[in-house]
């Protein structure tokens, strides 16, 4: 066998083999007599047609089918013998059977060669969230939003607040269209935008007051649409008390009291926004690796990512995207991201490789036993059974590899805390 490895760009190689009668012979000779074997051709018996009437008639095909094999067969022990770091399948080219030899063209991807940056005198800053009373009473708040009353106020509306009206649309005089009254329209403007005009207009009206409301024209050939609302009730939500007896409902009987309950919440508060400090400072880190290391991806990799995030945009929207969607120019839309995905990943596995990581069987049961803590309900064996089966073991040891590389980084870089509150919400 001989071959010969065409370097085509950074990501890109073209790979001809070239094999002899005697190394491929045997297959093509096992093909051509199942072909006489199983042909029927009319005048002839069956198993009787000559080699020569088959080659003619179906030697391409059988031809197609020995460089496939042949190509199947050299190309994963060439790109090992030669430390080809492929990315994705390789693809065939041509071949052709000249002279009792059969050369295959091929064509693949390859990680890119490269040398990765020092970081050592890197500098981050990973924002230390820091949950006050205040922050546990505004998420409970938000729980206890489902077991709210509204009630009617006779006071000026809040941000937060219901308002019931009738809407009317009004002409160029001011008056209202006939027909156009909507009855009992509800305006909930905690959840409007803030730069809504029915939001702005209500906001501070009472019952038995008008707000007028013109809207803001899409473009020059839209005209301004003229609307008044009759504001016939004003309606705040009341929360209930934090009691021990509502605790036990809202938690399904997980809690006894309410400070125990409060209590949860605050760790619950903590150990989100922990990891979301965790995960803007990988956030930070990635991207200024990849801002230094500009490090091209192959073209299948950034593909594979795409889809990727395709398909978890769709799980986000019930497993389908809606009717008439783009999808094409959404996954368009992706491909920068897509790309940074593919170039981080690249510049991990470098450091894995530049530090010698690997995933051990102890580093899977470490994994196993931090899981099973988790969730006291699976047993550190059953984790483990389900962690070296063959369908999530590339996928767990893939998570190990990661934090091991994410632990050389933070071991090498500077990382400055800084006290950050946590971001507000709508009680």
């Amino acid at each position: 066998m001989q071959k010969n490895i065409t370097q085509i760009n950074e990501t890109e190689q073209q790979l001809e083999i070239i094999l002899s009668a005697e190394e491929y012979g045997t297959e093509y000779n096992q093909e051509l007599e199942e072909a006489k074997r199983t042909v029927q051709i009319k005048g002839f018996r069956k198993g009787h047609v000559p080699a020569g009437m088959i080659k003619k008639l179906i030697g391409p095909s059988i031809e197609a089918s020995i460089a496939e094999k042949m190509a199947s067969r050299h190309f994963a022990a060439i790109a090992e013998e030669n430390k080809i770091k492929t990315a994705g399948r390789a693809s065939i080219d041509g071949f052709s059977f000249d002279d009792d030899q059969l050369k295959i063209q091929l064509s693949y991807e390859i990680h890119p060669e490269f040398e990765l940056k020092s970081f050592e005198d890197y500098s981050f800053t990973q924002p230390h969230y820091t949950i006050t009373d205040e922050d546990v009473r505004n998420e409970i708040n938000l729980i206890l939003k489902g077991h709210g009353t509204l009630i009617s106020v006779d006071e000026a509306a809040t941000e937060n607040d219901t308002i019931i009206g009738d809407v009317s649309k009004l002409d160029d005089a001011g008056e209202a269209e006939e027909g156009s009254t909507m009855e009992n329209h509800h305006f909930n403007l905690e959840y409007l935008p803030e730069d809504n005009p029915f939001r702005k207009a209500l906001i501070g009206k009472k019952a038995g007051e008008n707000a007028d409301v013109d809207t803001e024209p899409k473009d020059d050939a839209t005209p301004v649409q003229h609307y008044r609302i009759a504001v016939k009730e004003v309606k705040r939500l009341e929360l209930p008390e934090l009691t021990d007896e509502l605790v036990k409902e809202i938690s399904g009987q997980r809690f006894e009291t309410a400070s125990d309950f409060t209590a949860d919440v605050r760790i619950q508060l903590e150990q989100h926004f922990t990891m979301k400090s965790e995960e803007e400072l990988l956030e930070s880190i990635s991207s200024k690796l990849i801002e230094e290391n500009p490090v091209p991806a192959p073209k299948s990799m950034i593909a594979s990512f795409s889809n990727m995030l395709v398909e978890n945009a769709k799980r986000q929207m019930g497993g389908n995207f809606p009717k008439g969607f783009d999808s094409n120019q959404f996954a368009l839309s992706l491909a920068p991201n897509a790309e940074k995905h593919a170039r981080w990943l690249l510049i991990s596995q470098k450091i894995a490789e530049m530090n010698s990581l690997t995933v051990t069987d102890d580093d899977i049961r470490a994994f196993a036993e931090k899981e099973a803590e988790k969730n006291p309900s699976i047993s550190v064996e059953q984790a483990m059974n389900a962690y070296m089966s063959d369908e999530f073991r590339d996928y767990i040891s893939d998570s190990i590899l990661k934090d091991k590389v994410y632990e050389i980084i933070r071991s090498q870089v500077t990382i400055t805390e800084e006290p950050t509150p946590i971001p507000a919400h709508k009680a």
